[in-house]
């Protein structure tokens, strides 16, 4: 039986060194491209096949990231955000540009997972997507900076190292909705979702959308404000006390497209009709908003980049290097729930 090919063996074709070999198969900068040309195609010829084992083994890694989201209360049995969702294509499709694995698990609250992933050198870095309550959640992020571990997240700040975050600038994006809604005449606003330091991506939207307003001299206490978490069913509730109030408002900014979907579909349980009798925009553009009735305005976070960047960024520290880029611009998606704006 013919010896398998190795890395000496394309050398030796090539004319280069074993060193050469290796970096030109990771696709290195440091070799030119007819060189790692003409390596890949000599491994071609020879069907060769990398190592990993032993090459993981030299670098004392395992090429191996793992994503833990936190538990979502969900429609269905995913338990998973339909946000993060669309993000963990983004992730998945980074990872394998970049040669990497990825496992993707559940978020135990424990107090090691440190222990569960880096140091067991299952993986070589964590990914974390969602936090439930931000206040019982930073300890457990202190926790991982304190044991030297690496990490990136989505969303809120950690604080002391806001550069382990990737998030979108969520109160740009509040400012955006605002300004749009006033933009189409709406004189009467609410705000529904979860404004307080336990919520700290909603509390920045909703700093934003007072800021437009202000600007447009509506006072911060002059916004309706009725708390939710990121169901459907929540923003079902939250309308309904809404409306139960007697607040007498004409544009409800939701936090998120989810709580976006439950008020349009409790304002319409009400005989009302949006955006006619109340204009609705969420944030996010899940994919799902531009299906709903009638389809939802919102504040696009670019799913595909965030997961570009959680990958890149960590694979930076990992490799200690620092972290260039960390926030998203957001942008508005205008659709049919906030109504057209006044003629003339």
């Amino acid at each position: 039986m013919k010896e398998k090919a190795t890395s000496f063996d394309i050398a030796y074709l090539a004319g280069v060194s074993q060193s050469t070999v290796s970096r030109a198969l990771r696709n290195s900068p440091q070799v030119n491209k007819e060189t790692r040309d003409k390596v890949h195609a000599i491994a071609r010829q020879l069907n060769y096949k990398v190592d990993k084992n032993a090459s993981n083994l030299r670098k004392q890694r395992s090429s191996t990231l793992a994503l833990l989201l936190f538990e979502d209360p969900t429609t269905d049995e995913s338990l998973i955000n339909p946000f993060f969702l669309s993000m963990l294509g983004s992730i998945t499709r980074a990872c394998a540009q970049r040669g990497q694995d990825l496992l993707v698990s559940f978020q135990q609250l424990s107090d090691d997972w440190h222990a569960d992933y880096e140091d067991t050198k299952k993986a070589d870095g964590i990914i974390l997507l969602g936090y439930g309550d931000y206040q019982d959640y930073e300890e457990k992020l202190n926790k991982l900076l304190a044991q030297e571990t690496h990490f990136v997240c989505w969303g809120a700040d950690v604080e002391g190292h806001p550069d382990f975050t990737i998030r979108s600038n969520n109160r740009q994006g509040g400012r955006l909705a605002g300004e749009h809604l006033l933009a189409l005449g709406h004189q009467r606003f609410a705000f529904i979702g979860n404004a307080s330091a336990g919520s700290p991506e909603f509390n920045q939207r909703f700093l934003g959308f007072s800021d437009a307003l202000q600007q447009a001299g509506i006072r911060h206490n002059a916004i309706a404000q009725f708390n939710a978490i990121s169901t459907e069913q929540a923003g079902q509730l939250a309308v309904q006390n809404l409306l139960d109030s007697g607040e007498q408002v004409d544009a409800i900014f939701c936090a998120s497209d989810l709580i976006a979907i439950g008020v349009m579909q409790g304002i319409q349980k009400r005989g009302l009709r949006v955006p006619d009798d109340i204009a609705v925009m969420g944030f996010d553009d899940i994919p799902v908003a531009s299906y709903t009735t009638p389809p939802l305005s919102t504040i696009q976070q670019d799913t595909s980049l965030a997961g570009e960047m959680l990958v890149e960024n960590l694979l930076r520290l990992v490799n200690n290097k620092a972290i260039e880029t960390n926030q998203i611009e957001p942008k508005i998606i205008v659709r049919r729930s906030c109504g057209t704006p006044p003629k003339g």
